[in-house]
């Protein structure tokens, strides 16, 4: 899971100028990319980007959950494959995205 996440991106809300693509076409760009989101539970789902609604709820296929299985600091995780999933707004902590370094650079503009 530490892997997942260190050769991953973040997409960040950004406040600056967006690119020259609507947001549609921005979120099309992410479409069945492997994405990485953290809970605010602890918990992170790793699977293939499906969907994002009005609200910001996001579908993920394919997904694995991966949960500390103590609070201590190295603590061991554990896995277990769920299939499709909806990870409401509301809960979401972080989000990264696979990619290269030329498509973080124009994902970085996408806005909440």
């Amino acid at each position: 899971m530490e892997q997942a996440a260190q050769r991953s991106s973040t997409i960040v809300a950004s406040t600056s100028e967006g690119s020259n693509l609507d947001p549609i076409s921005r979120v099309r760009k992410l479409l069945f990319r492997q994405m990485l989101v953290g809970i605010k539970d602890g918990r992170f789902f790793l699977g293939n980007f499906h969907c994002i609604d009005k609200q910001g709820n996001i579908i993920l296929q394919d997904t694995v959950e991966y949960r500390s299985i103590r609070r201590s600091s190295p603590s061991p995780t554990e896995q277990r494959c769920l299939g499709m999933i909806l990870i409401p707004s509301s809960c979401r902590t972080s989000c990264h995205v696979d990619c290269s370094i030329e498509e973080q650079l124009s994902l970085i503009q996408l806005k909440e």
